[in-house]
């Protein structure tokens, strides 16, 4: 259906390549350069915690995702929505000799029209529709707030 690009890059920026001193800075470009995003390891990898990580990526991309499928299901019910905040913490966890992102825990605050048992509903459809939830074999769950 379509395709979606993105470029990176690092370089050792002058400094020595051993696992203690090399650089885990690095930019992602999206959108044919348009958007640049500086990234980098967790502070734990000895990355940069100015930054965001790879894990922290996924876990906005799970949370991103969501509230859009959320919005475009609400907007065609002609459900007004004034405001979504979601406060998303993902999981790193050692399963089976392998670090993943065993779950993330999706806790969207939804100020709407909509009462509260038809907003749990359409979360539900939204979580459906989401299309890095079907991506992942992360354990995804929403706790409306």
């Amino acid at each position: 259906m379509s395709e979606h690009r993105t470029q990176l890059s690092w370089h050792d920026g002058g400094r020595p390549f051993t696992y203690d001193t090399y650089p885990r800075e690095h930019e992602i470009v999206f959108k044919d350069g348009r958007q640049r995003l500086t990234a980098s390891a967790s502070p734990i990898y000895k990355g940069d915690g100015d930054h965001g990580d790879p894990e922290d990526m996924l876990v906005a991309a799970l949370s991103s995702c969501h509230m859009l499928s959320f919005l475009a299901i609400c907007a065609k019910k002609k459900i007004t929505v004034q405001s979504y905040e979601d406060d998303a913490v993902g999981f790193l966890e050692n399963e089976g000799g392998k670090l993943w992102i065993t779950r993330v825990i999706l806790r969207p605050n939804v100020v709407s029209s909509a009462d509260a048992a038809t907003l749990e509903q359409i979360h539900h459809l939204a979580h459906d529709a989401c299309f890095i939830a079907n991506s992942v074999k992360t354990q995804i769950i929403v706790e409306p707030r």
